[in-house]
């Protein structure tokens, strides 16, 4: 696979998706280090005890501080500098120690087993691996925390969240990271060039491949995507085979099942991308995320496929009216799930099992989940926020097209598990993505290689086996 830039745009990447184990790749934890944990009593302190209520209900004491470490990476740190002011509104006597950085395992890892931060923003390239935190017993469940009062709205936590949030930070049956934000996939166009052109944004395969001349005969390429980052085009053609085969059988493909690559309907799915690659509609060029992007904000091209970060890592170099939106990834005639959208939480918070404040840590939890908090991060970051509702009152084109498609999306929302389960497994479909997106490989050839390197995991008695239940 390539080699993965440090810089600030691909770190942004790589915490808006957990499905792309970036830790798992390039992370390597240091099990020595955290196997100290294992088994390990968590610190013991003086910062619980308080009297528990609905706006106090882990006892955090006055008095006492919370260290808060963010990752500072495409969506920047101003939003969780409004959290601190909204969980001072309930706790003024509770000081919050807040930096930032882009070093989360570097500088974060060693503490682990002795006297860790209290709340730390596992996110980043440079991030811990966040299986071995779990399995070495170095961070803390939250499950209380999912059935603590929300901050500012009726129900709890948990019934704050946006679907999948829930699902996305819990392994082995327990809730272990809470994801902050909220990331959208599909492809995005500019609505005023359409308009200007009377084209009508696609929603089929079909339609796109008839649009597709009048796009090439204005002298712009139908589509541009990152050439240089496999996890780029695996999210396009994950969302295509979910699309067309529906959630079981990727369940089976997560699960390992004999032969789920070979499902009904999976080479069906991603024929349109080999199409797409053999009939010259892609932009010229191996362009990187940040180069292809700005390519399409310059005209070269009508499509590209990514997440809802993009505004926000582009903002310096949208041209004037230029209307970006999204819309969902193409259908084919019979997909089973054509209106299931891939969206997924990520930028992920986790409490060490040995931080001197867990009750305050969780306490920051609640008000980065509030109402308040989370129409902040939107409003800042052009992104959705884990908590329903945080796009609902800001005007911006990208984020309503976004919160547009969760709102009309299907019953499920498009997710594989896999990635998170299996590094070497990740790293596979990464360079077979990128093989079948350079036309070095059709999608019967893509499917035939997916198969054999899930076989292979699967045979493979060293690595522990994972199940997906939902």
């Amino acid at each position: 696979m390539s080699v993965i830039p440090e810089n600030l745009g691909d770190l942004s990447r790589r915490t808006l998706l957990q499905r792309a184990a970036a830790a798992g790749l390039l992370a390597t934890p240091a099990m020595g280090l955290l196997s100290a944990c294992a088994g390990s009593e968590p610190s013991k302190s003086d910062t619980g005890g308080a009297a528990k209520s609905k706006d106090n209900p882990f006892g955090v004491k006055d008095g006492s501080a919370v260290k808060v470490v963010v990752f500072n990476g495409g969506l920047g740190d101003q939003w969780a500098k409004e959290d601190k002011t909204v969980f001072n509104a309930k706790h003024p006597n509770v000081t919050v120690n807040m930096s930032s950085t882009q070093k989360i395992k570097t500088e974060e890892q060693p503490k682990m087993a002795t006297q860790p931060s209290d709340l730390v923003m596992n996110s980043g390239a440079d991030s811990m691996d966040r299986s071995t935190l779990i399995n070495e017993g170095a961070i803390e469940p939250l499950d209380d925390l999912l059935t603590a009062p929300a901050w500012d709205s009726d129900g709890t936590v948990a019934d704050s969240l946006l679907p999948g949030t829930v699902a996305d930070g819990t392994q082995n049956g327990k809730f272990y990271v809470v994801n902050v934000a909220y990331t959208v996939w599909g492809n995005w166009y500019n609505a005023a060039l359409f308009k200007k052109e009377g084209w009508q944004a696609p929603t089929t395969w079909d339609e796109f491949f008839a649009l597709a001349p009048k796009i090439k005969a204005k002298g712009m390429a139908p589509y541009v995507h990152d050439a240089i980052h496999g996890y780029y085009p695996r999210w396009a053609l994950f969302a295509s085979i979910w699309k067309a085969v529906g959630k079981q059988a990727v369940v089976d493909i997560d699960n390992l099942k004999d032969g789920a690559w070979k499902a009904d309907g999976i080479v069906a799915a991603l024929q349109p991308w080999e199409k797409l690659v053999k009939d010259k509609l892609l932009l010229p060029g191996k362009l990187n995320h940040t180069q292809s992007q700005q390519a399409w904000l310059d005209g070269k091209a009508a499509f590209i496929q990514v997440g809802t970060w993009l505004k926000n890592e582009m903002a310096q170099t949208i041209p004037p009216g230029f209307e970006l939106t999204l819309s969902d990834y193409w259908s084919n005639a019979g997909d089973k799930a054509a209106k299931d959208v891939y969206a997924a939480s990520g930028e992920g918070f986790v409490v060490p099992s040995k931080a001197p404040n867990k009750e305050a840590a969780k306490e920051f939890l609640r008000a980065i989940l509030s109402k308040a908090g989370s129409a902040k991060f939107a409003e800042l970051t052009k992104s959705l926020a884990s908590t329903k509702g945080s796009g609902d009152n800001v005007q911006d084109s990208a984020l309503s097209s976004a919160n547009g498609l969760m709102k009309n999306g299907g019953s499920e929302l498009v997710s594989f598990k896999f990635p998170d389960f299996y590094a070497d497994l990740d790293k596979e479909s990464q360079n077979l993505a990128e093989e079948l997106m350079a036309g070095r490989l059709t999608a019967a050839q893509f499917v035939d290689k997916m198969q054999a390197a899930a076989d292979k995991v699967a045979k493979d008695s060293s690595i522990k086996k994972q199940t997906r239940t939902a």
